[in-house]
């Protein structure tokens, strides 16, 4: 069993960095930052305005929530309603 949970939870999502750069084409402003997460092969590539401690929390954030995605959604119920008894008089 513990071989199965390691192939399908795989590699996850992790930040490889968060750093100064220019501002993308087209923008302006101050305090752009450039970010890198990665799943193994796969990188996604990002830009973000704001101070550095602020971004890597964010990105941190969007981490997490690609983690649980790729995971699947726990802890939730999927709910029926049931028709509801009509009343005869």
């Amino acid at each position: 069993m513990i071989e199965q949970t390691a192939v399908v939870l795989g590699q996850g999502y992790e930040i490889v960095s968060v750093g100064p750069a220019e501002p993308p084409t087209g923008t302006e402003g101050v305090d752009w930052h450039l970010y890198v997460i990665a799943q193994g092969a796969n990188r996604i590539e990002g830009h973000r305005q704001g101070k550095l401690k602020a971004v890597t929390l964010a990105v941190e954030e969007i981490v997490a929530q690609l983690n649980e995605r790729r995971l699947g959604k726990r802890g939730r119920v999927n709910l029926v309603p049931t028709p509801k008894k009509s009343v005869q008089k």
